[in-house]
């Protein structure tokens, strides 16, 4: 940035935003969790598999239609959710062990 601004106060705002969005996101992931939590003890109650391709395959194509509206790397947003499905999936197959 050329415009003048002090390079070490823009870079504490950015930050600064960053450290705000990364709360956000960990906030919301915690209600993610709190959700497929409820998803993996109704699945367990009723013998229903931990995983559903199916539902992980179209849910996949839709992120990444989201990630390109949103102007983000598609192959990124596939691996996050993969990351967090992996996640999901060992949660349900506790909760389907403690049963």
């Amino acid at each position: 940035m050329t415009d003048g601004t002090d390079p070490t106060a823009t870079l504490r705002r950015l930050r600064g935003s960053i450290d705000n969005i990364d709360a956000a996101l960990i906030h919301l992931l915690a209600e993610r969790f709190k959700a497929t939590q409820q998803v993996g003890v109704l699945k367990a109650e009723h013998g229903m598999p931990a995983s559903d391709p199916s539902r992980e395959e179209h849910q996949i194509a839709r992120l990444r239609q989201v990630a390109l509206d949103a102007e983000l790397d598609p192959e990124f947003a596939e691996k996050w959710f993969n990351f967090v499905v992996a996640e999901v999936i060992r949660h349900h197959t506790a909760a389907a062990e403690e049963r």
